[in-house]
């Protein structure tokens, strides 16, 4: 068990979270596991897709998962020992996991292919570029689905397939509606009539601060004015 710490935008804390954690690093390829590699939004899939919503005047909401690792469903036998505070009377028992958890090297990807799944079902389809996008067209109009691991943007021009696209997804997961879309993938974005504002601000600054470099003063030339560099005697060569 370990406890996590859940952010709001500007950088408050929202809440605290507490998670059963698999100890994955004990896990033993082809035994344990097979593949891990889950795919995640591209970062110009996401520029298409807002400068779509810009042009065409598309609103755009933005859900959470919560969750989201617990939904996948585990092809392999994994077998883990019986959590901490859990009481039983037969000794040398452990537990057979049905579902993924937190700290599976294949939570991510049984995460991910258990969405893809409900998705299809939903009648979208798998863009062959990017497989984190989903598109769904009806009557000469279009609805779009994005995620990135437990974050997703859905947009389009058919409002009603929006609506019962929220609705189905509400009832296959525990899922958080943040309103319009306003930050992502470490950048904030404001609508307008004039288009999207988009900005790293907070990413920025948040660097800043896990570096200590908040204070420092900024300069055009990081470095003394006309110096120059020149070989010593006494210098170790670099390894390069």
């Amino acid at each position: 068990m370990f406890t996590i710490k859940k952010n709001n935008v500007d950088g408050s804390v929202e809440r605290y979270k507490a998670r059963l954690v698999a100890k994955g690093y004990t896990q033993t390829y082809g035994i344990d596991y097979e593949e891990t590699f889950a795919p995640v939004a591209k970062l110009n899939t996401v520029r298409v897709l807002l400068s779509l919503a810009a042009n065409l005047d598309w609103s755009l909401h933005q859900f959470d998962v919560k969750d989201a690792f617990l939904h996948g469903v585990l092809t392999e036998e994994v077998y883990m020992d019986i959590p901490f505070g859990y009481n039983t009377t037969q000794t040398g028992t452990v537990c057979k996991l049905r579902k993924a958890l937190y700290g599976l090297k294949q939570s991510p990807r049984a995460w991910f292919e258990w969405f893809t799944m409900s998705m299809k079902n939903n009648g979208f389809k798998q863009c062959n570029s990017d497989h984190t996008l989903f598109l769904k067209h009806r009557k000469r109009m279009v609805t779009t689905l994005i995620i990135y691991v437990d974050d997703m943007i859905i947009t389009g021009n058919d409002k009603q397939e929006i609506s019962q696209l929220q609705d189905y997804l509400a009832t296959e997961f525990e899922m958080k509606d943040l309103g319009g879309l306003k930050y992502f993938l470490g950048i904030e974005m404001v609508g307008s009539q004039q288009g999207i504002f988009l900005s790293q601000r907070k990413y920025v600054l948040d660097l800043l601060i896990d570096t200590g470099m908040l204070n420092c003063k900024p300069t055009n030339t990081p470095i003394v004015h006309n110096h120059h560099l020149g070989e010593y005697p006494d210098q170790v060569p670099t390894n390069k």
